[in-house]
């Protein structure tokens, strides 16, 4: 006979579920220990409240003497340093310069990546040929790249490109080829019962068996573009998120260098969300547990 929970586990388990359970249209119901109605709040409310809660601590611990303003300015300063790039159009020059360098280099490491990673995962011969030398490679640091991108490239926008996109190429590639590699051989061999072609097998079976983890080495590519973006930005530049990074450091100006930061993490947010809005809707036959990215 199975082991039955004990009374006392299971009283314990009810009670968490009825305590954090998620709802409809991502809310999440919070019951309060006094037995009233549970509260129900969106899921980006929720995560709104550490940021916030951060700035708070911040202003006031700047305002209030406990850190020196040239250490660590107080938020409202970050933001009118924000508001004055802006009026100036220095802002936009900027992100779009930064942005553009990210999309580039992007697109063409993930694409490398895509036709790669999918030849090292359905082909032994190749990965046999392959993979080491990619291991390899994955372990150079990405300022090792920088000397020799400028001598073959120069300092212009093509080592900038080349160096995101190399970023965004071994997390691409990782998932990809592990995707494929990993795919369940049951499912193969049925596919090949049923007379499935390659062409067929490749699309009604492998590609949908492998999608998540190729959408989740998307997102991670795109989060080490914006990384490698600062790197090349950080070397020669005019324009750029990089360059305002250096600008705030020689000119010691703080509150530029967090106006950067906070610019650097809003961008990486807001392409992380739309990747994994693209993953929600390409995947939306899992039943997962997780349910949201």
């Amino acid at each position: 006979m199975p082991e039955q929970p004990a009374p006392g586990a299971a009283a314990s388990i009810a009670a968490l579920a009825a305590t954090t359970s998620p709802g409809p249209h991502g809310l999440v119901s919070v019951a309060g220990g006094d037995g009233l109605a549970p509260a129900r709040w969106p899921r980006g409310l929720l995560g709104a409240v550490p940021p916030v809660v951060a700035l708070l601590l911040a202003e006031a611990a700047v305002r209030l003497g406990w850190i020196a303003p040239h250490l660590l300015p107080a938020p409202s300063d970050v933001l009118a340093a924000l508001l004055q790039m802006l009026r100036d159009g220095q802002l936009s020059q900027h992100v779009l310069a930064s942005s553009l360098r990210v999309a580039g280099g992007f697109a063409l490491g993930a694409v490398l990546a895509l036709l790669l990673g999918a030849l090292v995962g359905l082909s032994g011969f190749a990965a046999a040929l392959l993979t080491p030398s990619f291991q390899a490679l994955r372990a150079i640091p990405s300022l090792a790249w920088v000397p020799l991108l400028l001598l073959w490239l120069g300092i212009d926008e093509a080592s900038k490109v080349a160096l995101i996109a190399i970023g965004a190429f071994f997390p691409v590639y990782m998932g990809v080829a592990s995707g494929f590699r990993d795919v369940d051989r049951k499912l193969v061999e049925v596919a090949r019962l049923r007379g499935l072609g390659r062409v067929a097998l490749a699309r009604r079976v492998l590609l949908p068996a492998a999608l998540p983890a190729v959408l989740t080495g998307l997102r991670n590519g795109l989060s080490l573009a914006w990384m490698f973006m600062v790197a090349a930005e950080l070397i020669a530049a005019s324009r750029g998120l990089g360059y305002l990074l250096t600008d705030g450091r020689e000119t010691g100006r703080a509150d530029l260098v967090l106006a950067a930061i906070v610019l650097l993490a809003l961008l990486g947010k807001l392409s992380d969300s739309l990747v994994a809005t693209i993953e929600q809707r390409a995947l939306h036959w899992r039943d997962s547990f997780g349910g949201t990215a």
